[in-house]
């Protein structure tokens, strides 16, 4: 086999790959139909918001990433908005890619940034450089400065949709575009989430919530979802069940974003789990506290601190 014939580019080409294609399509469609009463439903009757392709060129979005970026978190939506790239209107294959998205990195500098778990991603452009985007996509990371902050706020009064990935949540937080809203991030996170910003509505067990011009996902694989959830809302869900069958994606917690697959986040763990982000801990962990007469436990310190400041807060927020 030739070297083209293994790469993406020749494996989406070739006729083997095509025929399963369509007939996974079609039943993933007839999948959609019998969920919602025996017929197709377009995207409105969905119960998703379009959104308005431009009616030439690609849609550019903008990955702002710092130190120790979750590679899922950003490279998964990536995955998903380049392979929506590759199916023209019509569902054939368009590898000239001339619709869809427009994908990039962008950060503080131009220096590469090292992600956690050690993978270096040198950012196409920094904040001073990157072109305008219609999308912004968050990822959870650390290094998020007032830098990011700064562009994120203002870049996003141009956006259609600027949107987080897992505790990404945090990083659009702090530029206010969550207040009054609602949003999820990563379960650990649901209630240092709320005690942090109190007036987000969070919403726990969801694969996503979307807002119109602002969307948060649960954590790391979360963010999948909610890109084929994008998809649909600028090209229909036909468009999106054809990404999803080309990615061989299983999933269909897209078409449910409140639905079985994530509610089971939203209940509490069983045996001793941090008082704060409700993740198990050992039994015999140092960090405790007593509070009217009963033992509370913690994951860390920091739990610890935020707890011992307010506990009727932290109880009723991890309830």
């Amino acid at each position: 086999m030739t070297r083209q014939g293994t790469t993406r580019r020749g494996l989406l080409q070739s006729s083997a790959v095509l025929g399963p294609l369509a007939a996974a399509t079609s039943f993933g469609i007839a999948q959609a139909a019998a969920a919602n009463g025996g017929s197709a439903v377009s995207t409105a009757a969905a119960g998703v918001m379009p959104l308005e392709p431009p009616p030439s060129g690609r849609i550019a979005v903008a990955f702002p990433i710092s130190k120790d970026a979750i590679v899922i978190d950003f490279a998964g939506p990536w995955e998903v908005f380049l392979n929506a790239s590759m199916i023209g209107a019509d569902g054939s294959m368009d590898m000239s890619m001339r619709r869809g998205f427009q994908l990039y990195t962008v950060a503080e500098t131009s220096d590469p940034v090292e992600t956690f778990g050690g993978m270096k991603v040198t950012p196409d452009y920094t904040f001073a450089t990157a072109p305008p985007p219609r999308m912004i996509v968050i990822p959870a990371q650390g290094g998020d400065g007032e830098a990011m902050i700064d562009w994120i706020r203002k870049a996003s009064a141009h956006t259609d949709l600027t949107m987080s990935i897992c505790t990404g949540a945090f990083t659009l937080a702090k530029t206010g575009l969550l207040s009054g809203k609602s949003a999820t991030t990563h379960h650990s996170a649901y209630a240092m989430l709320a005690m942090q910003y109190p007036d987000i509505h969070v919403r726990r067990g969801y694969r996503f919530v979307d807002e119109g011009a602002i969307a948060s996902s649960g954590g790391l694989t979360c963010g999948i979802d909610l890109a084929f959830h994008v998809v649909e809302r600028y090209f229909g869900r036909r468009r999106a069940l054809l990404t999803a069958s080309a990615m061989e994606y299983q999933g269909a917690g897209w078409l449910d974003a409140s639905g079985a697959d994530n509610a089971i986040y939203a209940e509490a763990a069983r045996g001793p789990t941090c008082a704060v982000c409700g993740m198990a801990v050992a039994a015999g962990t140092p960090m405790t506290s007593r509070y009217r007469a009963r033992t509370y436990y913690f994951c860390s310190a920091n739990h610890k601190t935020l707890f011992d400041k307010d506990p009727e807060q932290a109880l009723r927020l991890a309830a």
